[in-house]
């Protein structure tokens, strides 16, 4: 990814994850942005030089070039003594989807993740996002966990 693209990446990112954990119940608006931020900078505090993440463009193939077609962030992680990849964002633009773009996307990289000496990838979904639930599942990933939680109200 190129540094201009990572740039307009970025912010777009900020935007999107504020908006799903808004949307998820898990953040309260007037903070979203703000804590969005603020994750980012600390998973990227070098931007593109961050070590051990790896930020693609997702490229779509046309009739006489190929363009621009959505972003994809993999990290190594370490947990326990063991690394492995970790997939922080992936997104296609919405005109581009469900073409077969995402699937093209996971398979390069999963030879990606083979190829620096990984042999597993890990992500995280938000529960209302079902489409992506059901394209990971149709890609071999299992669920590992289930956050739950339940708003409440004060009864005066």
């Amino acid at each position: 990814m190129s540094s201009d693209a990572f740039a307009r990446y970025v912010e777009s990112a900020i935007l999107t994850y504020a908006e799903q954990n808004i949307k998820s119940g898990r953040w309260l608006a007037e903070n979203a942005m703000a804590q969005s931020r603020l994750e980012h900078d600390k998973l990227l505090p070098l931007g593109l030089q961050t070590p051990d993440n790896y930020l693609f463009e997702i490229r779509g193939i046309g009739d006489s070039s190929d363009f621009n077609v959505g972003t994809l962030w993999l990290a190594v992680i370490e947990k326990d003594g063991v690394r492995s990849a970790y997939i922080y964002n992936i997104e296609v633009a919405e005109s581009y989807r469900r073409q077969g773009h995402a699937k093209r996307a996971f398979a390069a990289l999963e030879l990606f993740v083979l190829s620096i000496g990984l042999s597993v990838i890990g992500l995280h979904v938000f529960a209302f996002n079902s489409g992506a639930q059901a394209l990971y599942a149709s890609l071999g990933y299992e669920v590992t966990g289930i956050n739950m939680q339940k708003q409440i109200q004060r009864i005066d």
